[in-house]
């Protein structure tokens, strides 16, 4: 059986506390930072364990949420420019984030959040009507844009400053893969070292299955990936987006000129070790392009990618089909 992969966003929070058992493996489904996320273990019966996991995801999610307001991040957004003093795991969350908007020369930057507030695509997306209303005015993005500078973030120790008290943080790009190592990290002291973690478009494995084999890892509906003890993540416009005069406009945007990127791909899934790399990896390549993305990959450790170009052609990183083993779905 394939386990899919999909980048499935609603627009609310809905914790569903879903539990089922059998002889064979638990599981249990919640919604957390606009993503159902479901664990599943096998050779344990110990539902705590889920439970656990989902305390996890609250509690982070009322770390790093930009839409709680007593949130840390909803805080330093509120500051007006004055330090604010967080938790220690966001701190760590924003350092990671900086990284990213380093390695990717700022095409991933977590200062995006009134840019992507102003599009808003996740909730058009939902809407039946499409009519240009639901495109910003250039006015409008430029003046988002000035805000757009993960430079302006300054994180000493555990406090955060925002030297632009306009911008808006949005953890939104790293913060699942990161619950997603933290739930991982629980489960393995706890000596849970078989299931997974599926957050929307990541799914993170701990270590085999039951008997020993991988877990086949579906992408788009195109092909299925074989991996142990590592992460897939998805970075896609084929999910959520909505359409004017029959052009795409998706969520992945442009900080350079503030519109979604229009450059030939449709997708980027990663595959590595750590689910926070998965999750800033896999945007930076897509907003790199298929070329300047699949160098980057090609470049690092333990990391191989998938690229789907507007052609539904599939391009694989060197270790593809020889560190990780695939499937092309016909």
């Amino acid at each position: 059986p394939v386990l899919l992969l999909s980048g499935c966003d609603l627009p609310s929070r809905l914790n569903f506390g879903k539990t089922s058992g059998s002889g064979e493996s638990i599981s249990k489904s919640g919604f957390y930072f606009n993503t159902v996320i479901t664990v599943t273990l096998y050779g344990t019966k110990d539902e705590t364990l889920l439970d656990d996991c989902f305390s996890l995801a609250d509690t982070y999610e009322n770390y790093f949420s930009n839409t709680i307001a007593d949130s840390d991040v909803s805080k330093i957004n509120a500051a007006g420019g004055a330090p604010v003093t967080v938790h220690e795991e966001t701190a760590e969350l924003i350092k990671k984030g900086l990284y990213y908007g380093d390695l990717s020369n700022g095409k991933f930057d977590i200062t995006i959040g009134k840019l992507s507030d102003l599009w808003d695509v996740s909730t058009k997306a939902l809407l039946e009507k499409t009519d240009a209303s639901m495109i910003p005015s250039d006015d409008e993005i430029k003046k988002a844009l000035t805000t757009v500078d993960y430079q302006n973030v300054v994180v000493d120790g555990n406090t955060v400053t925002l030297k632009d008290p306009s911008a808006k943080i949005d953890l939104g790009g790293i913060a699942k893969g990161y619950i997603a190592d933290r739930m991982k990290d629980y489960l393995n002291q706890k000596g849970a070292a078989c299931g997974y973690i599926n957050l929307g478009g990541n799914v993170l494995c701990l270590g085999a299955k039951p008997d020993g084999s991988s877990y086949n890892i579906g992408i788009a509906a195109m092909l299925a990936v074989s991996v142990t003890d590592q992460t897939v993540v998805s970075s896609g416009v084929y999910e959520r987006y909505f359409e004017v005069d029959g052009k795409r406009y998706h969520h992945i945007l442009d900080t350079a000129t503030g519109y979604p990127y229009d450059n030939g791909l449709l997708g980027v899934s990663i595959i590595t070790d750590e689910s926070v790399d998965g999750d800033g990896l896999s945007t930076t390549c897509f907003a790199l392009g298929l070329a300047d993305g699949m160098a980057l990959v090609e470049s690092l450790d333990n990391t191989e990618a998938v690229f789907i170009t507007e052609d539904y052609e599939l391009h694989f990183s060197s270790g593809m089909g020889t560190k990780i083993p695939y499937q092309v779905m016909e």
